[in-house]
């Protein structure tokens, strides 16, 4: 879809802008500059190319995989094809072993019926040199001595261990944009409030302890039965949507979850197969099997392990700064490039790749000579806990250990004291509405007047609270100005959000030129200040 800024509006845009205000010491909205931003990025965008690119041709791209090997080359040569400088992948780590999956089918069939399984293999999960046949058994288990049923009786038999999801009926949108009441209670919001939601209550109770160990000798139970494969039906979606991770491995009731062996650090030996099905089909499995109706299952699943190289690697590239004084000074904008596997990673997160090397691209593009160094990342290993990030934070700014916020033990950096600011996509497809402060109240004023010349795009929230669960936490943990824009759902949570249905048709081309454009004009309005931006 192709826009202009139409005369009027632009000339409306110069006559709306306020004076900056006299608490800060700022200058104005460069509104040439953010004319030709917006001129190139909705006349000429690459962000639909770069997505296709990313999804359809590279996708998926899971952490340290030859898929994630070719998107983070593609990201590389594309840098330079910009002209951007000092194009480089930063190896971080180790990580672990890669994962690709080379082939997948499952197939049930009962004394009255055959019906193909839709089902998803969890990531690190080994998988047989072959087809495999075998029954559905659904293991009962209430306590450690159940266990002893099944000993000997599993090993040619696929597990099923959860009761079936209850139906809920989809009576919301699944897509939506934020409403104004809800923009309004994010622009008065003056406590520290956050986004990110708490996994719920309980945990610290014996029930739930109890419930924690069992878990702990059931997996551990299986990986010594080594059945078939394991079946669950993934931690989201109905009609057909499987929201998919990581195969598990047990992890002892006590131990946290980063000190906790994950799949892609264990031993291949170590893990059983493991797939997610889609919750109808569970459900159908498991009520024959209540009514003591046989079903077998037909799994085709292999699998590639790459363990020649354990590390990850970030793609970083830059505008070199002009200023005599102030080009060592470093702003910076990224997005993470891994995603899970079930799909080609679209709205998790494409789009904000895509978005912010369509940002480095009008900036090119229109010529700008930022006085600060204008530098992109886009991260590797995210969805497993920030880790591109974090490394990279580490590696050159400050290094964070023992906690979060005050608790946090920190080891600052040579480059610490030149760095203004860093600006992050992550949530989907949405344009951006505006921007998180994430408690920094200096910036209130400043960030407000960036986003005057979006005003008709219903962008100019600014609020005082916190988002989490991406990696502007890796520069806001050490105490460096790091923001993520509030965006529109659109179908993040609902539909698309890790799950089989992140493809290159839920992205938004109208939404993601808006936020290629509204980021740009951050980016280079804070690499033009006279000062780094204000810490909390």
């Amino acid at each position: 879809m192709r826009q202009t800024l139409p005369l009027l509006f632009i000339l409306f845009l110069f006559l709306q802008i306020p004076a900056i205000s006299q608490s800060v010491d700022h200058p104005s909205v460069d509104m040439d500059v953010v004319e030709r931003i917006a001129e190139e990025g909705l006349e000429r965008s690459g962000v639909m190319n770069f997505a296709s690119w990313l999804t359809d041709v590279y996708g998926p791209r899971l952490t340290n995989s030859p898929q994630m090997a070719n998107a983070l080359n593609y990201t590389k040569e594309q840098f330079e094809a910009m002209g951007l400088e000092n194009a480089h992948l930063h190896q971080w780590g180790p990580f672990g072993k890669g994962w690709e999956l080379n082939r997948f089918a499952m197939h049930a069939t009962t004394p009255y019926s055959y019906f193909p399984i839709t089902a998803y293999p969890k990531a690190w999960s080994p998988g047989h040199d072959g087809p495999v046949q075998g029954e559905v058994v659904f293991m009962h288990v209430e306590s450690v001595e159940d266990l002893e049923r099944y000993r000997g009786e599993i090993s040619d038999k696929f597990v099923m261990l959860d009761l079936p999801q209850e139906p809920e009926p989809q009576w919301n949108a699944i897509a939506s944009r934020v409403s104004d009441e809800r923009l309004l209670d994010l622009a008065n919001a003056s406590a520290p409030i956050t986004t990110q939601q708490s996994g719920g209550g309980g945990g610290g109770s014996s029930a739930a302890a109890e419930r924690a160990q069992l878990r702990y000798e059931i997996l551990t139970f299986l990986q010594e039965e080594k059945p078939l494969a394991l079946l669950d039906y993934g931690y989201r979606g109905w009609y057909g949507q499987i929201a998919i991770s990581a195969a598990v491995m047990p992890r002892e009731p006590g131990t946290s979850w980063a000190d906790a062996v994950r799949a892609h650090e264990a031993d291949i030996d170590d893990i059983i197969p493991q797939v997610s099905l889609k919750r109808e089909h569970y459900g159908r499995i498991f009520r024959m099997l209540e009514k003591d109706v046989p079903v077998e299952i037909e799994m085709d699943l292999r699998v590639t392990f790459q363990e020649d190289d354990l590390y990850g690697y970030n793609s970083i590239a830059e505008i070199p700064g002009t200023d005599p004084d102030l080009k060592d000074e470093v702003v910076m904008l990224g997005a993470h490039l891994d995603s899970w596997h079930a799909a080609t990673g679209a709205t998790d997160n494409a789009a904000g790749s895509a978005v912010m090397m369509e940002v480095m691209r009008i900036l090119k593009a229109i010529g700008v000579e930022p006085r600060r160094t204008i530098r992109i990342g886009l991260w590797d290993g995210e969805e497993q806990g920030l880790h591109g990030s974090r490394h990279y934070v580490s590696d050159h700014f400050a290094e964070a250990s023992g906690g979060w916020g005050a608790s946090a033990e920190i080891e600052y950096k040579d480059d610490y004291d030149n760095f203004s600011a860093y600006y992050n996509i992550d949530n989907g497809t949405g344009q951006v509405r505006g921007i998180y402060l994430q408690e920094n109240e200096n910036l209130r004023l400043l960030f407000r007047e960036w986003l005057q010349p979006f005003a008709d795009w219903d962008a100019t929230t600014v609020t005082y609270g916190n988002t989490g669960s991406t990696d502007h936490v890796s520069f806001d943990r050490v105490g460096l100005p790091g923001f993520q824009f509030i965006q529109d759902p659109i179908e993040y949570f609902t539909m698309t959000h890790h799950s089989n249905m992140d493809y290159y048709e839920r992205l938004v081309e109208q939404d993601l030129q808006r936020t290629a454009v509204i980021v740009a004009t951050f980016v280079y309005h804070t690499a033009m200040l006279d000062e780094k931006l204000p810490r909390k």
